[in-house]
């Protein structure tokens, strides 16, 4: 399957986990004391994300994600003969 790139241009802002998770008693879902965790701000640029953060008076770090290389393939490669290597005697 070849996922698409759509909608992975932006750069989002998420607090620092403050509290750890941990088993909710009745259903068994991870909770956590802070709300925070479950706040996300999605910004077109890291330029903007950044004046945002300044901006709150926010200390902050930057996680660049490592550049995907992607071949494309199409179906019929599945089922291409690559011939095996002769043996030399």
């Amino acid at each position: 399957m070849q996922s698409g790139m759509g909608k992975t241009h932006n750069w989002v802002l998420e607090y620092e986990q403050l509290t750890k998770r941990s088993p909710e008693p009745l259903m068994g879902w991870s909770q956590s004391d802070d709300t925070l965790n479950q706040v996300k701000m999605n910004f077109p640029s890291l330029d903007a994300a950044v004046a945002h953060a300044e901006k709150q008076g926010w200390t902050y770090s930057v996680s660049v994600d490592k550049q995907k290389k992607i071949r494309p393939r199409s179906y019929m490669d599945n089922f291409k003969y690559i011939p095996v290597a002769e043996e030399k005697a």
